[in-house]
């Protein structure tokens, strides 16, 4: 059984708004340590965004389960967190995973105001939890060393069919979405010879690691984070960021080397630019602790604090 695992089994209802990959991860080390999960995810329909109807269906399904005999309900994101405090009876952990919260004013002012009535309050990252005007217990979201670990980058290309005599900058988003702001990453990548971009979308989750070690750097030059989970990734294989001074950055990378944390785009170009030409690895896995085990404890930790 896992460290600081249940003795006997608790109940738990999760709620998210979506099954990401570190959501599904929160699950399985909780699972791990006695802790029997059921998951309520809000429905999108095949076209269009989700509207009322979605969140409706999951509040009513809410309601009905909160009846159940399980010992408390955990809701995933600020934006549920009134369905949690609208259930009758079991308590009430909200785990924020920061737009909610760093995002528009409106949804901020919800969250906050929704989360003052719950009997714990679980913020991820040290940019959050200062941001917050109520308590929080800081539990870090992990990721799996044991999947995002040091790869030969050689053959790392190999397997992707990408070129080896050519620098490669990892950019892990769409550049579609405007606040990750790819526009500037190309801006940077253009000034420097013989360096190309590689935008990544889509590609499953056990790909990712292949994906970081094939690059010679990872560049973030979002418009803001709540994380971002791709920079802990990166240092866990050992990759350089490049990265504006967004979300947790600046935390996850305090004494990692080589590595840029700077908002000045000729600083970005400039720092990515002597990372290239230095071409090393960081020494990052050795310097974060980012470990699903330390999720795990903190989460069951909180869980034991509430229904003590």
């Amino acid at each position: 059984m896992a460290a600081n695992a249940f003795d006997d089994p608790i109940r738990v209802l999760q709620v998210a708004t979506s099954n990401r990959s570190f959501f599904s991860q929160q699950v399985s080390v909780l699972e791990a340590r006695n802790v029997e999960c059921e998951t309520l995810i809000v429905p999108r329909p095949r076209e269009g965004t989700r509207g009322v109807r979605s969140y409706l269906s999951v509040y009513l399904q809410l309601l009905g389960k909160s009846l159940a005999d399980f010992d408390l309900i955990h809701v995933n994101y600020g934006l549920l967190a009134p369905m949690g405090v609208c259930q009758p009876g079991r308590p009430l952990v909200v785990t924020l995973w920061g737009s909610d919260v760093l995002g528009p004013r409106w949804l901020k002012v919800l969250s906050e105001t929704s989360v003052r009535f719950s009997d714990a309050v679980i913020a991820p990252t040290k940019p959050l939890q200062r941001a917050l005007s109520v308590p929080s217990e800081f539990v870090p979201f992990g990721i799996d060393y044991s999947l995002f670990r040091p790869i030969d980058r050689g053959r790392a290309r190999e397997e992707l069919g990408w070129p080896k005599d050519e620098h490669v900058v990892l950019f892990p988003y769409d550049p579609g979405r405007e606040e990750k702001n790819a526009a500037l990453a190309r801006r940077i990548t253009n000034q420097l010879e013989g360096v190309r971009l590689e935008t990544v979308t889509g590609v499953p989750y056990k790909s990712m690691p292949t994906y970081m070690n094939a690059s010679d750097a990872l560049l973030i030059t979002s418009n803001y984070e709540s994380g971002p989970l791709s920079v802990c990734e990166a240092a866990a294989c050992n990759v350089p960021v490049v990265s504006r001074d967004v979300g947790f950055v600046s935390d996850v990378l305090d004494g990692v080397e080589p590595s840029v944390i700077t908002n000045d785009e000729a600083s970005l170009r400039d720092g990515l630019a002597e990372i290239l030409a230095g071409d090393r690895r960081s020494n990052g896995r050795s310097v974060t602790d980012r470990s699903l085990d330390r999720f795990g404890d903190g989460i069951t930790r909180v869980y034991q604090k509430v229904l003590n």
